[in-house]
């Protein structure tokens, strides 16, 4: 069974890639023992639906890439050699994460996660069978594409709660939409103001790099200079799920979707138009 899936462009091809690296909600039968994960905290650790937000991006050009496993197995927004002590004791690069590792100790409400810490033979298992697959296809992908129009642009797509926690536990309210470059180092500033724009535009807050600043994933693809540029967009679940129930706000949905929808069309155009962003 393969747990990554590619959607190529359904029209005229453009320079953009969305990737989709945590909306996947499917445990291996041979990871299950390993996991005290039940079906709804599955779901709640999900970026919920962001899959079905972006499904018609290839309708305007854009490739599709989404995993289809669950991030309690491996968390593709993380290097391979983030490895956390408590997760794998064992295993020569490890060292302690305060967060979450490549593989995760606990949920994200800090529930345990792990029945027993892995074996390094388990973790080695786990990144070669459902990490590195993914990234190998996410870099084929790019790179195909970057050779064939001089430059790419990766939307990392991903939702996050409505709201945070400050120290002491008080909730702190979330911008509707949070692009992550790591302080505009991993896409040209045009690509971030035009996708800043839109947002706006379309009557959505923005805040920029907080509380995400672009996972390893954006800092490690994104070089601009290279004609490679990434941005991490951070969704507001808020805006198309009801966080209680985890449903689906079908009029909502179908609103930010369209909104999306025009965003990989405006990126599509920008990014075809050459020689403004070649390689330098």
């Amino acid at each position: 069974m393969t747990f990554v899936e590619l959607t190529q462009p359904l029209t005229e091809p453009r320079p953009v890639l969305v990737e989709v690296p945590h909306s996947g909600l499917r445990i291996p039968t041979e990871v299950e023992p390993e996991l005290d994960a039940s079906p709804l905290a599955v779901l709640r650790d999900s970026d919920l639906y962001v899959d079905q937000l972006y499904a018609r991006a290839p309708t305007f050009g854009a490739t599709l890439l989404v995993s289809r496993v669950s991030r309690y197995v491996v968390d593709l927004n993380r290097g391979p050699d983030d490895v956390d002590s408590a997760a794998v004791p064992r295993h020569p690069k490890a060292r302690h994460i305060p967060a979450r590792g490549v593989v995760w100790r606990a949920r994200t409400d800090g529930t345990p996660l792990l029945r027993t810490p892995l074996t390094v033979d388990q973790f080695s298992q786990r990144l070669e069978r459902y990490y590195e697959p993914y990234h190998r296809t996410l870099r084929d992908v790019a790179s195909r594409i970057q050779e064939q129009h001089g430059h790419v642009v990766v939307v990392a797509a991903h939702s996050m709660p409505s709201e945070g926690r400050r120290f002491g536990g008080q909730p702190v309210p979330r911008a509707d939409v949070v692009p992550g470059t790591h302080g505009r180092s991993t896409a040209d500033g045009r690509i971030i103001d035009l996708i800043d724009a839109h947002f706006r535009e379309a009557g959505f807050t923005v805040k920029h790099d907080d509380p995400y600043r672009g996972g390893w994933t954006t800092q490690h693809y994104g070089a601009p200079r290279r004609g490679r540029h990434v941005v991490q967009i951070e969704l507001n679940r808020a805006l198309y799920v009801d966080e209680g129930s985890s449903e689906i706000k079908k009029n909502d949905f179908a609103v930010l979707q369209t909104v999306l929808d025009q965003l990989i069309a405006k990126l599509g155009e920008m990014m075809s138009k050459g020689a403004q962003f070649a390689t330098g």
